[in-house]
């Protein structure tokens, strides 16, 4: 990967939608050139996907919490039980294993607090080897969905 490798990446970050014309007037190649390694970077999966970034507010889903999950045990079926599990609730955004405590970290988006509350009670304290949850409320995103650097 070089310096215009990293460009590319840089500028569709910001905004996905580019033609790959524009793309190659951004980062200073021909159409050809910027194309091919366009497609070298969507093979090699450095480019994982194109996704729209929706505002959750707009779609109804105004509140966000973060929760902390502590497992009974990290055996591999316990863990893979686990992650299968939190893998097919859509209100989960994110979802990451952590070292040490707490176990992962949930990022959750729902209408409002009491929708959250049904989620945590149905859904998140009965998956698999859940030992303890702990939440904490977003006040306010700061940075979101930030382009990686550089």
């Amino acid at each position: 990967m070089d310096a215009l490798d990293r460009k590319i990446l840089t500028e569709l970050q910001l905004d996905g939608r580019l033609t790959v014309t524009e793309l190659a007037g951004r980062v200073g190649l021909s159409v050809s050139p910027c194309h091919r390694r366009l497609r070298d970077l969507e093979r090699a999966r450095v480019i994982s996907g194109y996704r729209a970034v929706v505002d959750p507010g707009a779609v109804g889903l105004d509140f966000e919490a973060l929760v902390f999950v502590t497992m009974r045990s990290a055996d591999r079926a316990t863990v893979a039980a686990f992650e299968e599990a939190v893998a097919a609730v859509p209100h989960v955004l994110q979802a990451q294993r952590l070292f040490g405590e707490p176990d992962y970290l949930l990022r959750v988006a729902t209408a409002d607090l009491p929708a959250f509350q049904r989620l945590y009670d149905e859904r998140l304290a009965e998956l698999p080897g859940v030992q303890r949850l702990v939440s904490t409320l977003v006040m306010k995103n700061v940075v979101h969905d930030r382009p990686l650097p550089q």
